[in-house]
């Protein structure tokens, strides 16, 4: 599955219903993923044998109906194409300057069905905003430790009587991860092995119970200069 299909399948699933019903004509939001990675390509300017810079400042120009269809996804477009931009210069051996800044804005001289992307390098701070994606449903982790389980004192409550109450907690400094089973009954798996207390880094699926989370880590930006990219570590 190419990337292009991921985005979309990773958005269909985050959004639900709402992504067939409310994009039926003009702009889909795979258009806008692959005028993004294009500009990517097209800006992309090698500065060492080592390191292509492209630019992490994206502004992406749509006319006013295009632009609320896509207002109406909220957060979950822009989490979708900023991991979609990451991962294409994963693969491409890209580096950005800073943390990835994608907006949307409405441009009134532009027809229904155009995309026009403007972009630039901007040498900023990077701040790592984690999520755990669970059966479609995203949650951002806002605290340093996060508890997952299928009780109400779970700081996300799951409903999988295969989970213990307070099955695992999740340690998040600001740069690095850390997973902990909290002495559940039927243990935890991550990355398919079984664990009691291990660094987790970004794209490591979690076992739970019957559950399967997902771990990522999307680059945002700040300012200053930017931190190398978390890989996960202890606290």
């Amino acid at each position: 599955m190419g990337l292009l299909d991921s985005f979309e399948r990773g958005l269909e699933r985050v959004v639900g219903g709402a992504f067939a019903k409310t994009f039926k004509s003009g702009v889909q939001p795979l258009e806008v993923a692959a005028a993004l990675r294009r500009e990517l390509d097209t800006k992309a300017a090698v500065v060492s044998r080592e390191r292509i810079l492209v630019p992490n400042i994206l502004t992406v120009r749509l006319s006013p109906a295009d632009h609320a269809r896509m207002a109406s996804l909220g957060e979950a477009l822009i989490d979708e194409l900023t991991q979609l931009l990451q991962q294409h210069a994963a693969a491409q051996r890209y580096t950005f300057p800073g943390g990835i800044s994608i907006t949307l804005t409405v441009d009134d001289g532009l027809a229904e069905g155009v995309v026009v992307v403007d972009s630039e390098s901007v040498k900023n701070k990077v701040v790592w905003s984690p999520i755990v994606e669970i059966d479609g449903e995203r949650h951002r982790l806002t605290h340093s430790r996060t508890v997952i389980g299928r009780g109400s004192e779970a700081d996300i409550t799951i409903a999988d009587t295969g989970t213990s109450r307070t099955h695992i907690e999740i340690l998040w400094d600001g740069e690095r991860a850390q997973l902990t089973d909290l002495g559940s009954t039927n243990g935890t798996h991550l990355n398919g092995a079984p664990v009691s207390r291990a660094v987790l880094p970004p794209d490591s699926v979690i076992e739970i119970g019957r559950t399967r989370i997902v771990f990522r880590v999307l680059a945002q930006t700040g300012r200053g200069a930017g931190p190398t990219p978390p890989r996960g570590g202890q606290r």
